[in-house]
């Protein structure tokens, strides 16, 4: 059965991303109606993101000086994580790449025997997006050199983001229908929803449906009785708490990430206002204590009430079944330690308008969808755990049990690979590249017990020589570096 017309259930940031792409490339050909209720509120506190943003927001024809002054938006190069280790040190992961290349290995390997040769410089030395959080600046590098790139995403506020996209996917003809959602009709003879029915008696038919109702998962779950994967022994968080406070003094151009005793503190800076919030585990940390460590720690007076939110990490197993795909929270959960709340949106969304049934539904494309989805979210599953697996803090239960989980083979094999051998494989639907990996395994205090052998190609001096060259080419673009603040000052008007 063709597709004439997709109903979207549920707004927020995952409804309307959804709407706005589909009005944008399925237009004239395909209806869209998106229905959402002012009665029931979002989670809305995904506010950083990772460089494919900017990808998506040019497909969408976005004026970036727009789009920041209409999201109260300020520029990410990293995180900075903060007691991750141990207490007392901190790390960045930016979103650069450290050094060149340089032959048949990574720079890594190049950078461990200038270490072995008595080098003191640390790999972060060699990136250019460290040495600009350094100087709390940033600049756009005008330059077709890769050695100068200075890759970024954004911090903004997502509810306001989700606004932006509603104005975008209303002017291009989708129709928003306010209400909530009563009852769900299905096919008898298919379990294929054919219509949803508002508390109003209003019935919405559709053909194809994205559920984006969030935690509730109305049509993916509570219809459809597809099963929820549950990966809380792996990431045992199922606990925030949010709030916002007065825009901080100084604009750093990343998130601070600062781990506490049985939790983790994210502070992030926007033009108006800072979000903040803890992630942790009721098991170790009850929702008073959590609540009082955060206010306790907050870089400025509140300016709302403390949030809380309860979750499930996880995944939906078929994050496409029959005729609705879930996308947003109602496809699964992980905590926003590497800001992939809205990529993992931006990338269901891209999916299937790759994969848009047009002439129908094929079940080689709903596999190959989940396929994918699967891969992505255990692959970032996979990071995660990472930060909590290899740390070295001894100050409590929580971080000693952390050390203990078993985790899966594939992280495994990834860290075993690197420790033995320096070694680090980009893998399929990973979307964090091998100098993620590079930064937080290094980071977290893992160093590889050699490396390869085609690093050894120069004479030592000469070798020495190349390696200082290069941190000297890697700063040369601080001379156009601004601070953050005067950056989007100017940048903005």
């Amino acid at each position: 059965m063709a597709i004439k017309k997709l109903v979207i259930a549920g707004g927020g940031t995952a409804g309307w991303m959804t709407a706005a792409l589909a009005s944008k490339l399925l237009a004239p050909n395909v209806t869209i109606e998106l229905v959402e209720s002012e009665q029931i509120g979002i989670v809305g506190v995904g506010e950083a993101t990772i460089p494919p943003i900017q990808t998506f927001n040019q497909v969408m024809g976005l004026d970036e000086r727009e789009f920041l002054r209409a999201t109260n938006g300020t520029i990410k190069l990293a995180i900075k994580f903060e007691n991750w280790r141990v207490q007392g040190e901190s790390y960045f992961h930016t979103f650069g790449a450290p050094g060149a290349q340089m032959g048949f290995c990574n720079f890594n390997h190049f950078w461990q025997r200038a270490k072995a040769l008595g080098d003191k410089h640390s790999i972060w030395d060699y990136d250019i997006n460290y040495l600009f959080c350094e100087q709390n600046g940033f600049n756009q590098i005008n330059t077709q050199n890769p050695l100068y790139e200075v890759p970024y995403a954004y911090h903004f506020d997502s509810a306001l983001y989700g606004q932006y996209m509603r104005k975008l996917a209303e002017q291009a003809g989708v129709v928003r229908t306010e209400g909530i959602i009563d009852h769900v009709a299905q096919d008898p003879a298919t379990g294929y929803i054919t219509s949803l029915t508002l508390q109003s008696g209003q019935i919405i038919e559709g053909d194809l449906f994205v559920d984006c109702t969030g935690i509730r998962k109305l049509l993916i779950q509570k219809t459809l009785g597809v099963a929820y994967e549950d990966w809380s022994e792996l990431l045992p968080a199922n606990s925030a708490v949010a709030v916002q406070t007065d825009r901080l003094e100084t604009l750093v151009p990343y998130t601070r990430s600062i781990a506490h005793a049985k939790g983790w503190q994210w502070q992030i800076p926007l033009t108006h206002r800072n979000g903040n919030g803890i992630v942790y585990s009721d098991k170790y940390m009850s929702d008073d204590e959590a609540r009082d460590t955060l206010l306790k720690n907050l870089p400025a007076k509140t300016v709302n009430e403390p949030r809380q939110i309860k979750f499930q990490t996880g995944r939906t197993t078929e994050q496409w079944c029959k005729n609705v795909i879930a996308i947003g929270l109602s496809s699964g959960f992980l905590e926003p330690l590497e800001s992939t709340s809205i990529h993992l949106i931006q990338s269901a969304v891209v999916r299937l308008m790759k994969l848009f049934p047009q002439q129908g539904i094929d079940q080689v494309a709903v596999e190959a969808y989940n396929r994918e989805s699967q891969t992505e979210y255990e692959t970032i599953r996979d990071f995660i755990i990472l930060h909590y697996y290899v740390n070295e803090r001894d100050d409590s239960e929580f971080w000693r049990d952390m050390r203990h989980l078993d985790i899966p083979d594939r992280l495994r094999h990834k860290i075993d690979l690197f420790t033995q051998t320096g070694v680090i494989f980009n893998e399929e639907h990973d979307i964090f590249r091998d100098s993620s990996w590079l930064q937080v395994m290094m980071g977290q205090g893992l160093q590889a017990r050699d490396y390869h052998p085609a690093a050894n190609a120069m004479p030592d001096q000469a070798f020495l020589q190349r390696m200082a060259q290069l941190r000297q080419v890697k700063r040369e673009p601080l001379s156009q570096c601004m601070p953050h603040e005067a950056f989007l000052q100017k940048f903005l008007g």
